[in-house]
Formats: structure tokens, sequence, C-alpha cells
């Protein structure tokens, strides 16, 4: 399915409306006739095949040039697909993204080209049991002996953990400094001490789970960036990230309302098609609008952080939470429309309703994003202080 490139055509380049045709090809082409796995177990062996069909197509090269557009756009075609296959795209970025920006070339070149190349999985291992939004309550540790370090800690809701090949942790290793003492590591799955503790199992089959570090060692060279610059490198990654799920969304979104569109033009009801009704034509006329500016934010974002802004926190932040709950709406008006249809298993708005959910919380929920411009909003407007006297 093709994302609608013509409301956002200012903010992207030649290439990339010949990216998101072919990203659109790709995905209809290959990965939408896929079957959506049953369950977790299912869902965890289609990631890996579905990881190693991304690399061979070189639909993960955005990832190494960070190219943001170019990320959203390939997210976009593939959550309309498969929303498994964008979790993929999703974990291979936010795994690899710490090392391209900070990592060291001995750890950027053991991990990333075969992250891109589709070899390697990543994780993305910062959420704790007690450490979701709060990053800074992180109870994960990582003591420094001689030239190592030793992990102790849990990190849970994780995705690919038990599948990854490597996994980019978060720890604590100064206490007392707070976030400030947050450190990064990209720790190989095959490390002792690194136990696979448990799946958790969501609606949407997609492999998640909980992970365990019990006197891990690891050499210190596996640090990412300096020492206590963890939190700083976590946040910088999402920040660059964040437009990528609503991007995601948007592709979510642009499903649902194309199959609503097929439905109710060949529905008839009362003696005439659903179309007609005007009730209906409004819930058409509102998911679309939504849809319009919930992808103008992001590739608003996209062009702003491509174009060389060091930081895109407000812009990153208004796309994230604009559009994942513009895509809930979407969704779940297509539901409406498609009546019983829409919640049969088999169907894909049933396996979107399924998956849109999840968007609104991950990489800072939709309240997170709101505190995060409310305090922007709020520092641009205090009262300048002044020198003079």
């Amino acid at each position: 399915m093709m994302p609608d490139t013509d409301a956002v055509r200012a903010f992207l380049s030649q290439g990339h409306l010949t990216m998101a045709a072919e990203a659109a090809t790709f995905a209809g082409n290959d990965i939408a006739p896929r079957p959506e796995p049953r369950d977790d177990r299912s869902a965890r062996t289609e990631a890996r095949e579905l990881l190693g069909m991304l690399g061979r197509g070189g639909w993960l090269r955005p990832i190494l040039a960070q190219d943001l557009r170019g990320c959203c756009l390939v997210r976009e075609a593939l959550a309309a697909a498969s929303p498994l296959a964008d979790a993929v795209f999703a974990l291979q970025a936010l795994g690899s993204t710490p090392l391209i920006i900070a990592g060291g070339p001995s750890l950027r070149d053991r991990w990333v080209p075969g992250a891109v190349e589709g070899r390697l999985m990543s994780a993305f291992a910062m959420t704790e049991p007690e450490a979701g939004s709060d990053v800074a309550s992180m109870a994960t540790t990582a003591r420094r002996e001689g030239d190592h370090y030793v992990l102790n800690g849990i990190k849970t809701f994780i995705s690919n953990a038990g599948i990854a090949d490597w996994y980019t942790v978060f720890a604590v290793t100064d206490p007392n400094r707070g976030h400030r003492g947050i450190s990064c590591f990209a720790v190989p799955a095959e490390t002792k001490g690194l136990r696979f503790v448990r799946a958790l199992e969501l609606s949407a089959p997609h492999p998640l789970g909980e992970i365990a570090f019990e006197e891990c060692r690891i050499p210190a060279d596996a640090m990412v960036g300096a020492e206590g610059e963890g939190f700083k490198l976590g946040l910088a990654t999402l920040d660059r990230l964040r437009p990528t799920v609503a991007a995601a969304a948007c592709g979510m979104a642009a499903r649902a309302l194309a199959e609503a569109l097929a439905h109710v033009r060949q529905r008839r009801q009362f003696g005439k098609h659903l179309a007609e009704f005007q009730l209906v034509q409004e819930k058409l006329a509102t998911m679309a609008t939504d849809l319009t500016a919930a992808r103008l934010l992001v590739y608003r974002a996209a062009w702003e952080k491509d174009g060389g802004r060091e930081r895109i926190t407000v812009e990153a932040a208004m796309a994230k939470a604009f559009a994942t709950e513009a895509a809930q709406r979407v969704v779940d008006a297509a539901v409406q429309l498609l009546g019983g249809r829409g919640v049969l298993a088999d169907h894909p708005v049933d396996r979107l309703y399924r998956s849109v959910r999840a968007l609104r919380i991950y990489e800072g929920t939709t309240e997170v994003q709101q505190l995060i411009i409310a305090g922007e909003l709020l520092k641009a407007a205090a009262p300048k202080t002044s020198d003079a006297h």
C-alpha cells in the first residue's frame, strides 16, 4: 500500500518519493501475503524470517544512514502490511542507533553491519519492573571491576527478548548521580550471566519478554559512549525515532481507512450502499483528516532532523502523541464501519485493532509526550534573566 506522499511532498526529496513507492511494492507483494503468527512461538520464528527479508531487500539501510524520513517511509509501508514486520524494523533501529551515534569503531563494526544486513537481531533493554516512564529510577547496576563491568538486574517488556543476538542495555554505573549515573552497553546474547526469564504474550503476537543479568561480566569496551552518558544517549535515540513510531501509526491508520472505504462502497443496507449515508461520510472525513494531519507532523519532524537540527524534542513528541492517538481513533472507526467483520480474528482491521494500542505506550506514553511539549513551552515562555544591573 503506497503511503500518501502528496500531502507531505514538500518534506521529501525525489529519492524519498522513489523509496516510498518501492517500499510499498515490497510490503504489498512480499510482506502482506504472509500469514499472521498464531502464538508467541510462531511470532518469534516469523520475526527472524522478516528480519532476513528486510536485510536482503536493503530496507534497513536508512537506519545506518540515519535518514529519518527514509525510516518513516519504510515503517509506514511495513505497518500497513504487517505490524510485526514494522516492529522488527523498529527494534533494529532502536538497538543500532546508540551504537551509530556514540559507539566506538569496534562496537559499530561488530554489530551494526550485521543488523543492517538482517543477519543480527538487536534489542533495546531500558524498561524495568519499576522503571518505565521514570527511567531515572532504573535499578539495574553495572559495577566496574578492572577491565570489566558486572551487570545485575532485570529488564522487562523487552521486544526480541530471547531471540536477539545482542542487547543495547542501560544500567546504573554511579548510583549517587541519578540519571547522570546511567551508562549504556552492547551485551551479546550468549554472555554468561544473561538469562532469558520468560516470554510476555500480547494479544497481537509479538516477541516480548523479560531478561535478567546475574553477575553478567562484560568487557569495559562494551560500553557505548562515555560512562554516565547512557541516559542522554537513550533520550537522543528516542528523540530521533519517535517520529518513526508516528509513521507506523500512520501506516496502520491508512490501512484501516482503505479497508473501511472498500467496505462501505460495497456493503448495502436499507437499500443503498453504506457510503451514501451521511454519518458514514462524516466518519470517513474525520479519519482522513486525522491521518493527513498526523502525516504532516511526522514528516515535518523528520525533515527538521534530516536538515541538521540537533534536537527535535517538541516536534517528535507532537508527532508521536498526535499520530498514535489519531491512529487509534481511525482504526476504531474502521471497526465500527465494518461491523461484525471488523472483529473477526482473520480480518486485517482486527489485527490493526490489536496492534495499534501499543503505539500509544512504547517509546514514551502519550502523557509523557504531552509533558515534554508543555515543559518546552513553559521553558520558552519563562521571563529571560538579565545580567544588567
